[in-house]
């Protein structure tokens, strides 16, 4: 048998292996704040429709972990992530809710201040605050039309720039030497939950 080749950077952006025939495809349960930019944007990874179960509740972060520590009960997960913004959240919540997640075994995509950093890694790096009144401005500007918050093609249009996205993210959080989600603004580990997903990318 010859080698099989890495999947490193090519035009479809993923920075991850494909999966071959002996790792079993694991199940992801991914419960987001936002009941639609969120899970457009996971629903469109190119995955088996098994692997991702993704559902958006527009609730708080406290209530979505609750809500992920219930829907786990409801199927076969592998790996179960929440994913929720700093926003509005008082700091003392919202850093309680990352650890009541971890302290349950469910891992957490938070962003500081909204999911939008994740897309604005996708152009340049950023470590000072960019308030999330500016993001759609930004976005607009570097997406050459409007940004639209709910929308269904955004996954394939930063698609190709995405591993620059991965690096910037984990550039970013490696500059806080004592991590404070609700501080540490900005920052976002959505990266590593991108990384899982595109374990299993066809």
């Amino acid at each position: 048998m010859g080698r099989r080749r890495s999947s490193r950077r090519g035009g479809r952006g993923y920075r991850a292996r494909r999966v071959n025939s002996r790792e079993p495809v694991q199940r992801f349960l991914i419960v987001c704040e936002g009941e639609r930019t969120e899970p457009n944007y996971f629903g469109s990874f190119r995955v088996p429709k098994l692997v991702i179960h993704v559902r958006g509740y527009g609730l708080d972060p406290t209530a979505l972990v609750k809500m992920a520590e219930r829907e786990r009960k409801t199927g076969v997960y592998d790996q179960v992530w929440c994913v929720f913004d700093r926003d509005h959240c008082q700091a003392g919540v919202f850093n309680a809710a990352i650890t009541r997640a971890k302290n349950k075994g469910i891992q957490v995509a938070y962003s500081n201040e909204a999911f939008e950093l994740w897309y604005l890694l996708h152009f340049h790096y950023y470590d000072t605050a960019v308030s999330r009144n500016r993001y759609a401005a930004k976005l607009s500007g570097l997406l050459g039309h409007p940004y639209r918050k709910n929308s269904e093609t955004i996954f394939e249009e930063l698609l190709p720039r995405q591993p620059d996205a991965i690096r910037n993210a984990e550039r970013l959080l490696a500059q806080y030497s004592r991590p404070n989600p609700a501080a540490n603004n900005p920052s976002t580990p959505v990266h590593k939950l991108v990384e899982q997903l595109n374990r299993f990318a066809r």
